[in-house]
């Protein structure tokens, strides 16, 4: 027992506990957008690479973990909004999608849905803001749920490649893993702005 408890590293308790929260809290960000989760897994791959000595495969997990996590949460979401489409009074779901997909982002992502199908997914997953539009105009044009699962999966690889590189960045440039951690963040947080910041200054 005692040479068992010995083999306990803190790395493996850190592995333990951590794994299973960057998921939960990733399946969260994607059921209620405002958790956020590029920056989630940003600090996530800055740690990972800080502890690649004692932890080879971290960003591996890491990534891993952050697409599963991502493509569980836009599934469960689109779920539940295909019932509120099937609903006759809706659900407060499909109008939590609506409330944050303005009209003009659903007719561009409507459009655009014509256009290249379900293609149009994987760039949802990497503009800021792009995502929940994209989901509503899937919801209205009735697409089944393994039609946007086929589309949703890549951009799920993408937006976790995407922002793992953001922490690999930002963990390469400091010594200390609570600096690359503050800079992923800022960054993260910046790219997530700029969209808002740019309609802001043009409407201006």
């Amino acid at each position: 027992m005692l040479a068992a408890a010995a083999q306990v590293t803190p790395e493996s308790t850190q592995q333990a506990v951590g794994y299973p929260s960057l998921f939960l809290l990733v399946v969260l960000g994607a059921l209620v957008p405002v958790v956020p989760t590029g920056a989630l897994v940003s600090s996530a791959a800055v740690v990972a690479l800080h502890r690649m000595d004692t932890a080879p495969f971290a960003l591996l997990v890491v990534f891993g973990v952050a697409a599963l996590a991502a493509f569980t949460g836009d599934m469960g979401l689109y779920w539940l909004g295909q019932r509120g489409m099937r609903s006759r009074n809706g659900s407060r779901w499909l109008e939590a999608i609506r409330d944050r997909a303005p009209e003009e982002r659903l007719a561009r992502a409507q459009e655009k849905l014509r256009d290249h199908g379900v293609l149009v997914l994987v760039l949802s997953r990497l503009v800021p803001a792009g995502r929940l539009p994209v989901m509503l105009a899937c919801l209205l044009a009735r697409m089944p749920l393994r039609g946007f699962a086929r589309g949703n999966l890549p951009a799920c690889v993408a937006w976790a490649v995407t922002y793992q590189l953001i922490g690999i960045l930002g963990g390469a440039l400091f010594e200390e893993p609570w600096q690359g951690v503050a800079l992923a963040v800022g960054l993260t947080l910046a790219i997530s702005a700029a969209p808002a910041l740019w309609r802001h200054l043009r409407h201006a």
